[in-house]
């Protein structure tokens, strides 16, 4: 018998009844195991570095559900819910080239409140070019701005007849029937054809919602930049604006606003000048592939 269990052997013999020697053999393996614990920590302690002491959660390269942000540094592209080598299989961005300062101002519009004109005013000053992402109730009740954005040389992109929750629809039909219901009344409106660029309402998409948009001829756009701007009665202040939108701004940028924000259209001319004194120039979505 080894030296350990002969002592174990004597320990127990003053114990004859076996369910105290049960009792008493339990408290002894507690006692032991938090002695290693107090050790092992004693000589191994954990880390006080985040990346060691936590284990961060990687970034997938497919996700699905709400389009979103995540912003590291200041002034540098964000990370995205998605990555872009990943995107771009489906044709579909979020950023363009890092490489240099260049900007692509975009406007997602449900309907039209009385802000559009000045933000076409303001964009026209500037010689920006910008894409506006409409659904059908912004054709059929505002024809002659669409025309306006047409003629003053901006993109019309679609964002689905009804603005629903393309994500749910399952059938290619379906997700189909958003976008070419939208193309038919762009077609009947200007007697051009849409331009094939798609923003997803509310941001909502899944693999097979992108695959299909693919599949019909489409680029998917999201954004690098955006901001709370889209409640009506709750509309942010200049300065929460231009935290967000001058702290935030990043060379590549493809950048979300609303055009039924009060507030975009006021600060619209002295956010493109900030951007333009930071040394920031913009471009088309054409331009990103």
């Amino acid at each position: 018998m080894s030296p350990f269990f002969s002592a174990v052997h004597r320990f127990f013999r003053p114990f004859p009844h076996k369910p105290l020697r049960i009792l008493l053999l339990f408290i002894m393996a507690f006692c032991l195991g938090r002695l290693g614990g107090s050790v092992k920590h004693h000589f191994f302690p954990l880390s006080d570095s985040p990346a060691s002491s936590m284990h961060l959660p990687p970034i997938h390269s497919a996700a699905e559900g709400n389009w979103g942000l995540g912003f590291p540094v200041q002034g540098q592209k964000p990370v995205g819910n998605a990555e872009a080598e990943y995107l771009k299989q489906f044709n579909a961005f979020f950023v363009g080239s890092t490489s240099e300062k260049i900007l692509y101002l975009t406007f997602d519009a449900g309907y039209e409140n009385g802000n559009t004109a000045a933000i076409l005013d303001t964009l026209k000053k500037h010689k920006v070019p910008a894409a506006f992402f409409l659904v059908g109730n912004y054709m059929e009740t505002a024809p002659e701005l669409v025309k306006r954005m047409v003629n003053e040389g901006h993109t019309v992109g679609n964002h689905t007849y009804h603005h629903p929750d393309m994500s749910a629809l399952s059938s290619q039909a379906e997700f189909e029937k958003e976008l070419t219901s939208l193309e038919a009344l762009y077609k009947e409106l200007t007697g051009q054809d849409m331009k094939k660029y798609y923003r997803p309402p509310q941001g909502k998409y899944s693999q097979s919602n992108l695959k299909m948009a693919s599949d019909l001829g489409y680029k998917t756009f999201f954004w690098s930049l955006a901001y709370v701007d889209w409640y009506e009665d709750k509309q942010p202040t200049k300065e929460e604006a231009f935290k967000k939108l001058l702290g935030r701004i990043h060379p590549g940028a493809v950048v979300l606003l609303h055009s039924t924000s009060k507030t975009n259209s006021q600060i619209l001319d002295e956010l493109l000048t900030s951007w333009e004194n930071m040394g920031y120039t913009f471009r088309s979505l054409d331009e990103i592939s």
